[in-house]
Protein backbone atom coordinates (compact mmCIF):
# COMPACT_ATOMS: atom_id res chain seq x y z
CA UNK A 1 0.00 0.00 0.00
CA UNK A 2 2.78 2.36 0.92
CA UNK A 3 4.60 1.51 -2.33
CA UNK A 4 1.46 2.30 -4.33
CA UNK A 5 1.15 5.78 -2.77
CA UNK A 6 4.79 6.49 -3.46
CA UNK A 7 4.35 5.38 -7.07
CA UNK A 8 1.37 7.73 -7.49
CA UNK A 9 3.32 10.69 -6.08
CA UNK A 10 6.26 9.96 -8.37
CA UNK A 11 3.94 9.73 -11.37
CA UNK A 12 2.32 13.07 -10.50
CA UNK A 13 5.72 14.71 -10.13
CA UNK A 14 6.85 13.39 -13.51
CA UNK A 15 3.65 14.58 -15.21
CA UNK A 16 4.00 18.05 -13.61
CA UNK A 17 7.61 18.30 -14.76
CA UNK A 18 6.71 17.27 -18.30
CA UNK A 19 3.94 19.86 -18.38
CA UNK A 20 6.25 22.64 -17.16
CA UNK A 21 8.89 21.63 -19.69
CA UNK A 22 6.34 21.66 -22.49
CA UNK A 23 5.07 25.11 -21.48
CA UNK A 24 8.60 26.51 -21.29
CA UNK A 25 9.46 25.05 -24.67
CA UNK A 26 6.38 26.62 -26.23
CA UNK A 27 7.13 30.00 -24.63
CA UNK A 28 10.68 29.96 -25.96
CA UNK A 29 9.38 29.06 -29.40
CA UNK A 30 6.91 31.92 -29.34
CA UNK A 31 9.56 34.39 -28.20
CA UNK A 32 11.92 33.29 -30.94
CA UNK A 33 9.19 34.03 -33.44
CA UNK A 34 8.93 37.73 -32.39
CA UNK A 35 10.49 40.01 -35.00
CA UNK A 36 13.46 42.05 -33.79
CA UNK A 37 15.97 44.50 -35.17
CA UNK A 38 19.53 45.24 -34.26
CA UNK A 39 20.08 48.78 -33.00
CA UNK A 40 23.12 50.64 -31.72
CA UNK A 41 23.16 50.98 -27.92
CA UNK A 42 25.67 52.28 -25.40
CA UNK A 43 28.06 49.58 -24.22
CA UNK A 44 29.12 51.72 -21.23
CA UNK A 45 27.90 54.85 -19.47
CA UNK A 46 28.76 57.84 -21.68
CA UNK A 47 28.88 61.45 -20.47
CA UNK A 48 27.46 64.35 -22.47
CA UNK A 49 29.96 66.16 -24.67
CA UNK A 50 31.85 62.90 -25.35
CA UNK A 51 32.81 61.85 -28.87
CA UNK A 52 31.78 58.25 -29.47
CA UNK A 53 34.47 55.69 -30.26
CA UNK A 54 34.00 51.99 -31.22
CA UNK A 55 34.50 50.74 -27.66
CA UNK A 56 31.56 52.77 -26.33
CA UNK A 57 28.75 51.25 -28.43
CA UNK A 58 27.49 47.84 -29.52
CA UNK A 59 24.58 46.22 -31.39
CA UNK A 60 21.63 44.80 -29.45
CA UNK A 61 18.38 43.05 -30.39
CA UNK A 62 15.34 45.30 -30.06
CA UNK A 63 11.69 44.28 -30.63
CA UNK A 64 10.65 45.56 -34.04
CA UNK A 65 7.39 46.96 -32.73
CA UNK A 66 9.03 49.17 -30.10
CA UNK A 67 12.09 50.56 -31.85
CA UNK A 68 12.23 54.31 -31.03
CA UNK A 69 12.59 56.73 -33.95
CA UNK A 70 16.08 57.95 -34.76
CA UNK A 71 17.96 54.73 -33.96
CA UNK A 72 21.01 53.48 -35.86
CA UNK A 73 21.65 50.01 -37.30
CA UNK A 74 25.34 50.39 -38.11
CA UNK A 75 28.09 51.20 -35.61
CA UNK A 76 29.93 53.26 -38.22
CA UNK A 77 27.02 55.74 -38.36
CA UNK A 78 27.72 56.99 -34.84
CA UNK A 79 31.50 56.97 -34.90
CA UNK A 80 33.02 60.34 -33.87
CA UNK A 81 29.57 61.81 -33.20
CA UNK A 82 29.26 63.93 -30.06
CA UNK A 83 26.59 63.38 -27.41
CA UNK A 84 24.40 66.26 -26.27
CA UNK A 85 23.08 64.26 -23.30
CA UNK A 86 24.42 61.45 -21.14
CA UNK A 87 23.67 57.83 -22.06
CA UNK A 88 23.37 54.89 -19.67
CA UNK A 89 24.64 51.42 -20.54
CA UNK A 90 22.13 49.63 -22.81
CA UNK A 91 20.34 52.85 -23.83
CA UNK A 92 19.83 53.24 -27.60
CA UNK A 93 21.76 55.95 -29.41
CA UNK A 94 19.28 58.35 -31.05
CA UNK A 95 19.85 61.09 -33.60
CA UNK A 96 18.23 63.73 -31.37
CA UNK A 97 20.77 62.95 -28.63
CA UNK A 98 23.71 63.70 -30.92
CA UNK A 99 25.25 66.99 -31.98
CA UNK A 100 25.41 67.76 -35.73
CA UNK A 101 27.96 65.89 -37.81
CA UNK A 102 31.41 67.43 -37.49
CA UNK A 103 30.82 68.95 -34.07
CA UNK A 104 33.85 68.71 -31.83
CA UNK A 105 33.54 67.23 -28.37
CA UNK A 106 33.34 69.19 -25.16
CA UNK A 107 30.96 71.71 -23.63
CA UNK A 108 30.44 73.60 -26.91
CA UNK A 109 28.57 70.57 -28.28
CA UNK A 110 25.81 70.75 -25.65
CA UNK A 111 25.01 74.48 -25.98
CA UNK A 112 21.53 74.93 -27.45
CA UNK A 113 21.16 76.68 -30.79
CA UNK A 114 21.11 80.46 -30.40
CA UNK A 115 22.54 80.30 -26.87
CA UNK A 116 25.92 81.15 -25.37
CA UNK A 117 27.94 79.79 -22.45
CA UNK A 118 29.29 82.27 -19.91
CA UNK A 119 31.24 81.57 -16.74
CA UNK A 120 31.00 83.56 -13.51
CA UNK A 121 33.09 83.28 -10.36
CA UNK A 122 31.26 82.01 -7.30
CA UNK A 123 31.94 80.96 -3.71
CA UNK A 124 30.09 78.63 -1.37
CA UNK A 125 27.44 81.31 -0.72
CA UNK A 126 27.00 82.63 -4.26
CA UNK A 127 27.02 79.07 -5.61
CA UNK A 128 24.06 78.05 -3.38
CA UNK A 129 26.32 75.93 -1.15
CA UNK A 130 27.29 73.74 -4.10
CA UNK A 131 23.73 72.78 -5.08
CA UNK A 132 23.94 74.67 -8.39
CA UNK A 133 24.84 71.53 -10.36
CA UNK A 134 24.85 70.93 -14.13
CA UNK A 135 21.28 70.57 -15.34
CA UNK A 136 19.75 72.71 -12.58
CA UNK A 137 18.18 76.15 -13.10
CA UNK A 138 19.00 79.33 -11.22
CA UNK A 139 18.07 83.00 -11.07
CA UNK A 140 20.84 85.60 -11.03
CA UNK A 141 20.60 88.44 -8.51
CA UNK A 142 22.83 91.51 -8.36
CA UNK A 143 23.49 93.82 -5.40
CA UNK A 144 24.64 97.21 -6.61
CA UNK A 145 24.42 100.94 -6.00
CA UNK A 146 22.01 102.89 -8.18
CA UNK A 147 23.22 105.93 -10.02
CA UNK A 148 22.99 109.20 -8.13
CA UNK A 149 19.80 111.14 -8.84
CA UNK A 150 19.93 114.92 -8.69
CA UNK A 151 19.19 116.01 -5.15
CA UNK A 152 19.21 112.46 -3.72
CA UNK A 153 21.76 110.12 -2.16
CA UNK A 154 22.72 106.97 -4.12
CA UNK A 155 20.64 103.94 -3.07
CA UNK A 156 21.76 100.33 -2.52
CA UNK A 157 19.49 97.86 -4.32
CA UNK A 158 19.23 94.09 -4.80
CA UNK A 159 17.38 92.91 -7.89
CA UNK A 160 16.88 89.73 -9.91
CA UNK A 161 18.27 90.43 -13.38
CA UNK A 162 18.07 86.96 -14.98
CA UNK A 163 15.58 84.12 -14.45
CA UNK A 164 15.43 80.41 -15.27
CA UNK A 165 19.06 80.09 -16.37
CA UNK A 166 20.43 76.60 -17.10
CA UNK A 167 23.67 75.59 -15.38
CA UNK A 168 25.84 73.90 -18.00
CA UNK A 169 28.88 73.09 -15.89
CA UNK A 170 30.52 73.65 -12.52
CA UNK A 171 34.27 74.18 -12.61
CA UNK A 172 35.34 71.84 -15.46
CA UNK A 173 32.63 69.22 -14.95
CA UNK A 174 29.43 69.00 -17.01
CA UNK A 175 28.08 65.66 -15.75
CA UNK A 176 24.38 65.80 -14.79
CA UNK A 177 24.17 62.41 -13.13
CA UNK A 178 25.48 63.42 -9.72
CA UNK A 179 23.31 65.00 -7.05
CA UNK A 180 25.92 65.53 -4.34
CA UNK A 181 26.63 69.26 -3.83
CA UNK A 182 30.00 70.57 -5.03
CA UNK A 183 31.55 73.79 -3.80
CA UNK A 184 33.46 75.22 -6.78
CA UNK A 185 34.97 78.53 -7.82
CA UNK A 186 33.17 78.97 -11.15
CA UNK A 187 29.79 78.17 -12.72
CA UNK A 188 29.04 78.16 -16.45
CA UNK A 189 25.56 79.30 -17.46
CA UNK A 190 23.63 78.97 -20.75
CA UNK A 191 22.36 82.39 -21.85
CA UNK A 192 20.97 84.21 -24.83
CA UNK A 193 23.26 86.87 -26.35
CA UNK A 194 21.17 89.64 -24.73
CA UNK A 195 21.30 87.95 -21.32
CA UNK A 196 25.06 87.49 -21.69
CA UNK A 197 25.40 91.26 -21.97
CA UNK A 198 23.22 91.77 -18.88
CA UNK A 199 25.30 89.33 -16.85
CA UNK A 200 28.57 90.92 -17.97
CA UNK A 201 27.33 94.35 -16.86
CA UNK A 202 25.84 93.01 -13.61
CA UNK A 203 29.09 91.45 -12.43
CA UNK A 204 30.96 94.69 -13.15
CA UNK A 205 28.61 96.99 -11.20
CA UNK A 206 27.92 94.84 -8.15
CA UNK A 207 28.11 91.43 -6.50
CA UNK A 208 26.25 88.41 -7.89
CA UNK A 209 24.22 85.72 -6.16
CA UNK A 210 22.68 82.58 -7.63
CA UNK A 211 19.18 81.59 -6.50
CA UNK A 212 18.32 77.91 -7.01
CA UNK A 213 14.82 77.31 -8.42
CA UNK A 214 12.53 74.36 -9.06
CA UNK A 215 13.29 72.74 -12.41
CA UNK A 216 9.61 72.53 -13.39
CA UNK A 217 8.86 76.13 -12.40
CA UNK A 218 9.18 78.13 -15.63
CA UNK A 219 6.92 81.01 -14.62
CA UNK A 220 8.74 84.37 -14.83
CA UNK A 221 8.37 86.69 -11.85
CA UNK A 222 9.01 90.38 -12.48
CA UNK A 223 10.24 92.23 -9.39
CA UNK A 224 11.21 95.86 -8.90
CA UNK A 225 14.03 95.01 -6.49
CA UNK A 226 14.44 96.10 -2.89
CA UNK A 227 16.44 99.04 -1.54
CA UNK A 228 18.16 99.40 1.82
CA UNK A 229 15.54 101.80 3.17
CA UNK A 230 12.71 99.46 2.14
CA UNK A 231 14.46 96.55 3.81
CA UNK A 232 14.96 98.36 7.10
CA UNK A 233 11.71 100.34 7.20
CA UNK A 234 9.56 97.45 6.00
CA UNK A 235 7.55 99.62 3.61
CA UNK A 236 8.00 100.55 -0.07
CA UNK A 237 9.99 103.68 -0.54
CA UNK A 238 7.85 106.67 -1.40
CA UNK A 239 8.62 108.19 -4.72
CA UNK A 240 8.44 111.90 -5.27
CA UNK A 241 5.60 112.83 -7.62
CA UNK A 242 6.58 114.55 -10.79
CA UNK A 243 6.29 118.31 -10.61
CA UNK A 244 3.23 119.65 -12.41
CA UNK A 245 4.00 122.03 -15.26
CA UNK A 246 3.55 125.67 -14.39
CA UNK A 247 0.31 127.10 -15.72
CA UNK A 248 0.54 130.78 -16.66
CA UNK A 249 -1.92 132.98 -14.81
CA UNK A 250 -4.62 134.63 -16.85
CA UNK A 251 -4.32 138.42 -16.96
CA UNK A 252 -6.70 140.27 -14.66
CA UNK A 253 -9.48 142.04 -16.56
CA UNK A 254 -9.07 145.78 -16.81
CA UNK A 255 -12.02 147.78 -15.53
CA UNK A 256 -12.95 150.58 -17.86
CA UNK A 257 -14.70 153.53 -16.17
CA UNK A 258 -17.12 155.58 -18.19
CA UNK A 259 -16.63 159.31 -18.27
CA UNK A 260 -18.83 160.94 -15.53
CA UNK A 261 -21.36 163.70 -16.26
CA UNK A 262 -21.73 166.44 -13.56
CA UNK A 263 -24.61 168.86 -13.00
CA UNK A 264 -24.43 171.97 -10.81
CA UNK A 265 -27.62 172.72 -8.81
CA UNK A 266 -28.25 176.02 -7.03
CA UNK A 267 -30.18 175.70 -3.73
CA UNK A 268 -30.96 178.08 -0.86
CA UNK A 269 -28.27 176.56 1.25
CA UNK A 270 -25.76 176.91 -1.46
CA UNK A 271 -24.41 175.25 -4.60
CA UNK A 272 -24.47 171.40 -5.02
CA UNK A 273 -22.66 169.43 -7.74
CA UNK A 274 -24.06 165.96 -8.71
CA UNK A 275 -22.09 163.67 -11.06
CA UNK A 276 -23.63 160.71 -13.03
Amino acid sequence: MKNFKAFVLIALAVLTGLGAAGYASGWVARQSGVASNKVVVAAVDIELGTRINPDMVTLAEWPAGSVPPGTFKDLKEVQQRTLKVSLARGEPVLERKLAPVGTQGGLAAVIAEGKRAMTVRVNDVVGVAGFALPGTYVDVMVNAQQERVKGEEPRQISKTVLENVLVLAVAQEASRDETKPKVVSAVTLELSPADSEKLDLARSVGTLSLVLRNQVDKQPVATRGVTKSELLDGAPEARKPAAAPAVPKAPRPTRVLAKATCVEVLERSGRVVNCF
